[in-house]
């Protein structure tokens, strides 16, 4: 199968690229500077170098593959409403370029805003800006096979640079690892090899379901996250109000557990990786 992978240099793109080329895959991955194309193309993949904006040469690219799957998102949150924006006009665009085939899309997105516990079965929060999962639904009532992979707020592994590496800097920067109110507020989390097993398997089983869940630690209290990055900070663990996380406290204070039977039982899914916990308490995760 050929797969057209957007965000194919990313943490979890270059994880999914690597997973369907040892599956046997032809893939064609999108590279946003010619540094990132050059390492693309040493994995064994086709490159496409451009940039998101760039619709025509998304579509183009998504008319020649058999499947795609869209892990491209701009996380500069100083300008989140209009990424949101992007996103949906990327998802539409590589949509419109499967209409009238059987070829699929798997889209990418998230738990904030969904209920604690949510399964896979559980609609998104409607006024959450991000459409990511919306347009993958507004997509298949037009009858393009498309799905999206719901990922847990840490994708973790060594060499992580997402929203647990931003809690480390911040508790360095700040002398404290703080948790907000009592820290009973539960994460979610998934080992990155785990996570790309999870598009693979779902390509590779024809994306029969609207949404598959990559969460392997369904419920982590964040006052244990803290904890873990205190004690390997050597630094005290306390309760520190919403200032203190700035842009990020919404996201420090939000439940994101949710539940995976339903992916795990469709895909026979097992994540084989370590925990988050586990990982948290290597001295290497605090490289950074």
């Amino acid at each position: 199968m050929h797969v057209f992978v957007t965000g194919a240099t990313g943490w979890v793109g270059s994880a999914v690229v690597q997973e369907l080329i040892n599956a046997g895959h032809l893939v064609t991955g999108l590279a946003r500077s010619a540094e990132k194309a050059t390492a693309l193309a040493a994995t064994g993949a086709k490159v496409l170098l451009a940039q998101l904006e760039d619709l025509d040469a998304l579509r183009t690219a998504a008319d020649q593959a058999d499947a795609v799957i869209h892990t491209a998102f701009n996380h500069d949150f100083s300008k989140f409403i209009a990424n949101c924006e992007q996103d949906r006009q990327v998802i539409e665009v590589l949509g419109s370029a499967l209409q009238g085939s059987d070829r699929p899309l798997i889209v990418t997105s998230g738990l904030l805003g969904m209920a604690r516990g949510a399964n896979e079965l559980d609609l998104p929060n409607p006024g959450s800006p991000r459409k990511s999962e919306p347009s993958a639904r507004a997509l298949a009532e037009r009858g393009i096979r498309a799905a999206t992979v719901r990922l847990a707020p840490s994708v973790h592994g060594l060499g992580d640079y997402g929203f647990v590496p931003l809690l480390i800097r911040l508790a360095k920067q700040t002398g404290v690892s703080a948790y907000l109110g009592e820290g009973q507020n539960c994460w979610a989390g998934v080992y990155r090899q785990d996570a790309a097993r999870v598009y693979s398997l779902a390509l590779e089983q024809s994306v029969t379901e609207p949404v598959y869940h990559a969460i392997a630690d369904e419920s982590i209290p964040f006052k244990t996250i803290a904890e873990i990055i205190g004690r390997q900070l050597g630094l005290p663990v306390e309760s520190r109000e919403a200032e203190h996380f700035g842009w990020f406290a919404k996201m420090a204070g939000a439940d994101m557990s949710a539940s995976s039977a339903r992916t795990r039982e469709i895909l026979g899914w097992k994540p084989q990786g370590p925990s988050l916990l586990s990982d948290l308490d290597q001295a290497a995760y605090y490289a950074v």
